[in-house]
């Protein structure tokens, strides 16, 4: 069975995460390397991020700046900082009650298939959402997870992007959970324009216990990768 590393970082600063996760993505990258080059099979290690971020928009390498509506002054009146970060994808939202996970995998523990990969990762959060009576699924052509797809009322509850590099995965996803969806206001998420957004607390109007969003996550994870997880302290 492979294992995954396990790191709950909790509510943490989105520079400080997104530098430890380029540490560890790099760390298994050069592992990699340093196999290749002397012929060993050492066994790459493979790492999963839980965090909640204060405030914050991303934009993604290739995103569009006109897809944040605010200006420097507006972000420090909102208490949101903002970054242009080295993953796919377009703008999107980080704040208290979201629930960002990053796994930091090296595929060729898994499959070398992005597209499957990414797949995988909705999949998750599909099954996730099932158990509390939300039915998920996915748009043509749209990474991440929506709702009412092919109605009027699609709304989007959790946005995917990630990084990959000989096979080394960094970033995520991040699923609204108990999410204040006001913040979603000032951008247009993922630059779709049209398209709501949601949160799991909005779909069932009740607070929805975070830890145990983690515990279905973690379970659907490891049944799809096959894997199982393991606590890591920084």
């Amino acid at each position: 069975m492979k294992k995954i590393k396990l790191i709950d970082l909790g509510l943490k600063d989105y520079k400080e995460t997104w530098n430890y996760q380029e540490v560890l993505f790099q760390e298994t990258i050069d592992l990699k390397i340093e196999n290749r080059k002397n012929n060993t099979d050492y066994k790459t290690p493979n790492y999963f991020l839980f965090v909640e971020h204060p405030h914050v928009y991303t934009l993604g390498k290739s995103g569009d700046m006109n897809n944040l509506l605010l200006n420097e002054s507006q972000l420090k009146a909102k208490g949101a900082t903002f970054y242009k970060i080295n993953r796919g994808g377009d703008i999107t939202y980080h704040g208290p009650g979201q629930l960002v996970g990053y796994p930091i995998l090296d595929l060729d523990n898994f499959f070398t298939d992005i597209h499957k990969y990414l797949r995988f990762l909705e999949e998750v959060i599909i099954l996730t959402l099932d158990e509390y009576g939300i039915k998920a699924g996915r748009s043509l052509g749209e990474t991440g997870v929506w709702l009412g797809e092919g109605t009027p009322f699609a709304r989007k509850i959790c946005a995917l992007g990630v990084r990959t590099s000989r096979w080394v995965t960094m970033h995520g996803f991040a699923l609204n959970v108990n999410t204040n969806l006001g913040y979603f206001d000032n951008i247009i998420p993922c630059g779709i324009k049209g398209k709501a957004v949601t949160s799991m607390e909005a779909e069932l109007n009740a607070k929805i216990p975070m830890e145990e969003v983690k515990a279905k996550i973690l379970k659907h994870f490891s049944t799809l990768f096959e894997a199982e997880f393991e606590e890591f302290r920084m």
